[in-house]
């Protein structure tokens, strides 16, 4: 299988190029500064120079590869559009090529509060994290509208530590064991998992360790 990673050069999106070269698939690390990265070097890694918002440098991107993975981030106060210009610039490029899987990270406030209102929109949510949290409910709005077949993983606290195996999921809501953080390995290897099991398609992922 071959996979394109967005946002590879982040804190997630490098431990997602790492570990899915360790499971033996083909990599495009896609981004800006892919060159100062430090990679595992081997022949299945691909590094891919190019700008998120660029229609055609995506659209080549993407050309070829089985699947896509989503580690776009950027600055937490809103003014940052990568997230959501961004996504619906991949979604734009995927719909013209036979590439409809997409593993996207957006964040713990789109999940689900209850049936009809989401975790953003409760009054205790905390303020600091609207700005953000409204651009990944507009990424999430995005996929939802689209035919691809996507998975929206909505992490909380992100650690910058390395895979433990030791997570649990749940589908729209947050899991019922929930200690408010995930390890960035974590998060990557549950991506690179659900490409494999395909068990959340079309659904948002709590996720916690």
């Amino acid at each position: 299988m071959k996979l394109i990673v967005f946002g590879a050069t982040g804190m997630v999106g490098k431990m997602i190029v790492q570990q899915a070269l360790y499971m033996g698939y083909q990599v495009k690390a896609f981004g800006r500064n892919v060159y100062t990265t430090d990679y595992l070097q081997t022949e299945n890694l691909e590094l891919v120079q190019g700008a998120l918002f660029s229609e055609a440098e995506v659209f080549d991107a993407i050309q070829g590869c089985d699947a896509v993975l989503s580690a776009i981030g950027g600055a937490a106060d809103g003014t940052d559009k990568a997230r959501t210009l961004g996504m619906k610039n991949i979604i734009k490029q995927m719909q013209k090529l036979p590439v409809k899987r997409i593993v996207a990270i957006g964040g713990m406030g789109v999940l689900n509060a209850s049936e009809n209102s989401l975790l953003i929109d409760e009054k205790d949510y905390p303020k600091q994290y609207i700005p953000v949290g409204k651009e990944h409910q507009k990424a999430y709005e995005l996929l939802k509208e689209s035919n691809l077949n996507w998975t929206f993983v909505c992490p909380p606290d992100i650690i910058n530590a390395g895979p433990t195996g030791d997570f649990t999921t749940a589908a729209d809501y947050p899991p019922a064991a929930n200690n408010y953080k995930i390890n960035a390995g974590d998060l990557a290897m549950f991506m690179l998992n659900e490409l494999k099991k395909n068990e959340y398609v079309k659904h948002r992922v709590g996720i916690s360790n």
